[in-house]
């Protein structure tokens, strides 16, 4: 058996995009891929409304944390992914294969309206990651 891809999720804060999409990649990876998530500048904590989709969705989050990049810095991926425009901007580069793929998602922290309103708007991310991650790992095969 192949060694599963390694991953890494960038964006801003670490505490929305980035950890849904991490958990969304523990989720349907099936042992394929080894996945972290991190922030250009990390927000230390992750937002509340993203614990709470996950909840509903029924996807595990206990391992979640806002982390910086600089965890990560010297250690190989095969994929970088941003899901900003600012984390694309300033990604650093990581040494080994690191094939880099940007997906510009609006961040749900800047959702208005009610706290239903909000929660929305978090939802519609995690469907909008769960679509875009479903067909990133098809072009893994296995």
């Amino acid at each position: 058996m192949s060694r599963p891809a390694t991953v890494l999720v960038l964006c801003t804060g670490n505490s929305c995009r980035s950890i849904l999409a991490e958990a969304l990649f523990r989720q349907l990876g099936g042992g394929r891929v080894e996945v972290v998530s991190a922030g250009s500048q990390p927000a230390g904590r992750v937002d509340p409304r993203t614990e709470r989709v996950l909840d509903e969705a029924g996807i595990d989050h206990d391992w979640a944390r806002s982390k910086s990049v600089t965890e990560f810095l010297g250690r190989s991926f095969d994929h970088v992914i941003t899901v900003c425009d600012h984390a694309a901007e300033t990604c650093p580069t990581f040494p080994g294969p690191a094939r880099r793929t940007h997906w510009s998602i609006e961040d749900p922290a800047g959702a208005t309206g009610t706290a239903e309103e909000q929660l929305v708007v978090y939802r519609a991310t995690l469907a909008d990651l769960r679509q875009r991650i479903s067909e990133f790992l098809v072009t893994l095969g296995g």
